[in-house]
This record gives structure tokens, sequence and C-alpha cells, in this order.
């Protein structure tokens, strides 16, 4: 089993975004050497291309400005997302990651949820996770691609939150970690569901989120919260 099948999943938010710079080549594969199971990572359009960024503008991660959609494909690949390192397109990053290592898409730009229906090919041996706070993007893609499980984001707690989760038939829900009390994670595993809690850099709060039922783990430093450390062996 691999992947997103066994627990306890740790996952490198945007690689491993406390030890390089985040949702780049260098990041993703600094996650692969730390022995996470998955990595996360957020898509947008540009020019049709798929890029991996987390923000829909450019100062805070590059040495550019703007929008991401409003910058030309060419000019984006001139910056600096960190100590030299480019914006990747999404296709670069799953060419640098083997296949046994899981993939996050977190869907953030408009339009990148039929972008992605698109460019995915079949289902291979890699396992891959779309996700977003945008719970109509998720519908969008449902529409478009049935044969890839989706997850819905909650940074605030919805009461129908369980049964959105549950539309989309793929067993999983990530949450932010102070949603992730005990007795809500006892009530997300009893209604079937697999949470997946984000961002976990303490790795007692780990071991205790663990203890009381998340699945998986998304951390910005897998060389402190991985299986090594969490007693799960290497």
């Amino acid at each position: 089993m691999s992947g997103f099948d066994q627990a306890p999943v740790i996952i490198g938010h945007r690689g491993a975004a406390g030890l390089q710079p985040e949702n780049t080549l260098p990041s993703f594969q600094a996650a692969v050497t730390l022995g996470v199971q998955a990595v996360e990572l957020d898509v947008h359009l540009c020019e049709e291309q798929l890029v991996v960024i987390h923000d829909p503008t450019l100062e805070r991660t590059t040495s550019g400005s703007g929008a991401v959609a409003a910058t030309s494909f060419a000019a984006l690949r001139t910056l600096d997302a960190g100590a030299g390192a480019l914006i990747p397109t999404l296709s670069e990053v799953l060419a640098v990651l083997p296949e046994e290592i899981a993939v996050n898409v977190e869907l953030k730009g408009e339009g990148t949820a039929a972008a992605l229906a698109a460019w995915l090919p079949a289902p291979g041996r890699r396992q891959i996770l779309v996700s977003s706070f945008d719970h109509a993007a998720l519908r969008t893609f449902r529409s478009l691609r049935d044969d890839y499980p989706v997850a819905p984001l909650f940074s605030r707690w919805k009461p129908e939150a369980l049964e959105i989760a549950a539309a989309f038939g793929s067993g999983y829900i990530n949450l932010g970690r102070k949603l992730a009390s005990a007795n809500r994670l006892e009530v997300i595993g009893a209604a079937g569901l697999k949470a997946l809690v984000y961002t976990v850099n303490d790795l007692n709060e780990a071991r205790r989120l663990l203890t009381d039922g998340a699945w998986g783990l998304f951390t910005d430093y897998p060389d402190r919260i991985n299986r090594e450390s969490l007693g799960d062996g290497p």
C-alpha cells in the first residue's frame, strides 16, 4: 500500500515549505528525500498552463509582481521563486516525483477545475487527490472527471461539512488543525471519512491528532513530522 492508502499519511505541504522555497522543484524533492507519502501543491492557470503557485499574485513568493493570470507564461518563467528556482508547471512537478508519491492538487485559480480535468490522463499508479476550498470548483471537476477522488477543504466548520464531503463519494475531507478536535475526528471517522489535517508542524500535536483519528497530516517540516518520528517505522 502507498500514497493515501495507509495511515498515517504524511503530506509535504507545498513540498517542504519550511525548508525550501514553497511549491518549487527543490521543495518537492526535499519532501521526497525526507520520506513523505504524498505532497500537496496549488495550481493556477497562466496562458492555459497549470502552474504551481499558491497565491493569485506574484509578490509574496517570487521576484515578480502582479496577478499570475495576467502574466504571460514566458514572463512567469523568468521569475525567481526562491533560491533561483522557477515557478514549475504541474507536469514538471509530477515528472520529478517517484510514482509511489501521491499528490494532492489544490485548485486555486479560476478555470483550474476544467483545465485539470482536461489535463489529467487516465488514472495510473500515482494517486492524485483533488481538493479546494471552492466546493463549486470541485463539483465542476467531478462533473468532468469521476475517476479521481476529490476532497473539500474547510478552514471553518460547517454543520453540513460531512454531507458535502460524502456527496463527492471519495471518502476524504481536508480540514484545518484548529478544527480537528478529538470529538470531531471521531465523528468524521464514524461517517466513513478520512480526515487529512493541515498544517501540522509540532510533533506532539501530530501525535495527538493521529491518536484522535486523523488519517493524514500536512506539514511544512517533514524532517520533524514523519512516520519514523511518529513511531510508525522508517
